[in-house]
């Protein structure tokens, strides 16, 4: 049994003592070691997230916020958390669900019909949804070698799309009082049952609840569900957030954290790009 495992801490927020705790795998990009899968000695079997780090600590924390406030089925059923000396969350235990892709008849129906649900729930105190962070046109005019090293487009394309693609992504709108999980992604979803189940609430702001829906369409498209705009025929021009966050970062250095985003970023990136110039009524960027 690793050493490493907060065993007290668990029992505190669990209220039963730790029996037996097997590590996670990771199914995103990053290297997860901080996820467990605990028996505990009243029979329950949950699921653990330690933070190992401060940044890791705030991502727990701001998560908690979510799990203490909002009642849902949604939502993994939230057991309990500590915070003196290392933070620990406690939550529903989700390996028996069914994680995609593949993506079966009705399933993205599904997650479409729930993300209404979360939209239509009373949000916590949560921050609005932080324009600067998402909108990457502005680093990319900044400084273009990163997105063009990564081979989404050529620079005579940026140049003549650059200012549609930045107007765009200043006025587009944010607003709204909507609950939005703003990391909508396979890895981060489930099917238990008759829910679908949204984990890693991290980045859960309130806004305009369509961006839930666009983030979440390019990895769909790569996994092999339709085009973006088949199921999402107007953003109202959050297609070039969308754009601007996977393009912008696609062609950065590989964190050691992470190995895998950067490729992960480019290929929504790939799909992306299209569907903002298609909206905004820019040429094709592979031409």
């Amino acid at each position: 049994m690793p050493k490493s495992f907060p065993r007290a801490e668990v029992a505190a927020a669990a209220g039963a003592e730790p029996l037996r705790w097997d590590p996670v795998v990771s199914r995103g990009y990053g290297l997860n070691k901080s996820h467990w899968r605990v028996k505990l000695a009243d029979g329950r079997r949950v699921f653990v997230k330690v933070a190992l780090d401060a940044d890791a600590t705030a991502w727990l924390r701001d998560e908690l916020r979510v799990y203490e406030a909002v009642r849902a089925p949604f939502l993994p059923e939230f057991v309990g958390a500590h915070h003196d000396g290392q933070t620990v969350l406690v939550l529903e235990d989700l390996s028996e669900a069914y994680w995609p892709p593949p993506w079966r008849e009705g399933d993205v129906e599904s997650v479409l019909a729930t993300l209404e649900q979360v939209a239509g729930v009373t949000p916590p105190p949560l921050p609005g949804v932080d324009r600067r962070r998402w909108n990457g046109w502005i680093d990319v005019a900044e400084d273009p070698a990163p997105l063009l090293g990564a081979g989404l487009c050529s620079r005579r394309w940026l140049e003549t799309a650059l200012p549609v693609l930045l107007e765009a992504g200043e006025t587009c709108d944010l607003g709204g009082g909507s609950l939005l999980h703003l990391d909508v992604r396979s890895d981060n979803l489930c099917f238990a049952t008759d829910r679908v189940v949204l984990v890693d609430w991290n980045l859960a702001c309130v806004g305009n609840p369509v961006l839930d829906v666009a983030f979440w369409l390019p990895s769909l498209t790569l996994e092999g569900g339709p085009q973006p705009w088949e199921l999402l025929a107007e953003t109202g021009g959050l297609v070039s957030l969308v754009a601007a966050y996977f393009a912008s970062r696609a062609g950065l250095p590989v964190p050691a954290a992470a190995p895998r985003v950067r490729e992960f970023q480019r290929r929504q990136a790939e799909v992306a790009l299209p569907w903002a110039a298609r909206e905004l009524g820019l040429p094709d960027p592979s031409v």
